[in-house]
């Protein structure tokens, strides 16, 4: 499609202007921190159990695994994983987010690439984990990413969800917020996604105190 006034065709998706945004405005809280992913990325409540639940994944392993995370964030969570991996491949579409977790986290066995995970061909790895991503994505992009899913055996997926029954995967417009405000969430197994999956196991869910709803993680293994 083509802007009349510029000539230029449109990029389809508006995913990477909304979340630079987001940073450079921190919409998400904490104007003392450059980089900042919020609540979901740092209140001890929610990150410590969700450290512990793939920690506990990553070490049922004989053999550490590879494991890319896409929407790395800030990378508070992150770096809290990496020793558990052989290899850990760390992606975000902010440009200015990816260069400054470069100079913060330097490891051995850890990398940083600055993609697009719906327009972008995805790092090669045994696990994806997407915490709290997809939530912010419109329905379109989700069924562009999930089509990617199956290259990996494992797939880790955190939602912020309402409790108890729900309609599923209302459609948003992407950027900072989320279905929670159509009292909707993802579920990746129903349409429109219908994600075909070998298993399907809830690792942890967490209900939030002052916010209705919970922060619910799932791991598929796919075929």
């Amino acid at each position: 499609m083509k802007d009349k006034e510029t000539n230029k065709i449109k990029k389809p998706w508006p995913t990477k202007e909304a979340m630079i945004q987001v940073y450079e405005q921190n919409l998400w809280g904490d104007n003392a921190t450059a980089f900042y992913s919020g609540e979901g990325s740092h209140l001890e409540k929610i990150v410590a159990p969700y450290i512990a639940a793939i920690t506990t994944f990553l070490n049922s392993f004989k053999s550490p695994i590879s494991l890319c995370d896409l929407g790395c964030g800030d990378f508070n969570v992150g770096r809290q994983l990496v020793s558990h991996t052989q290899q850990y491949v760390a992606v975000d579409i902010v440009p200015d987010l990816i260069a400054h977790n470069k100079e913060r986290f330097i490891v051995a066995n850890l990398a940083f690439r600055c993609l697009d995970i719906v327009a972008d061909d995805l790092p090669a790895g045994d696990c994806a984990i997407l915490r709290q991503v997809l939530q912010h994505l419109s329905n379109a992009e989700i069924l562009t990413i999930c089509k990617k899913l199956h290259q990996f055996k494992y797939v880790i997926v955190t939602e912020h969800v309402p409790e108890g029954t729900f309609t599923p995967n209302l459609n948003i417009i992407s950027g900072q917020g989320t279905r929670m405000k159509k009292k909707s969430g993802l579920n990746l197994l129903v349409s429109p996604f219908n994600l075909k999956v070998k298993q399907e196991r809830e690792l942890l869910s967490i209900p939030l105190d002052a916010r209705k709803g919970e922060i619910r993680t799932t791991l598929y293994t796919m075929f």
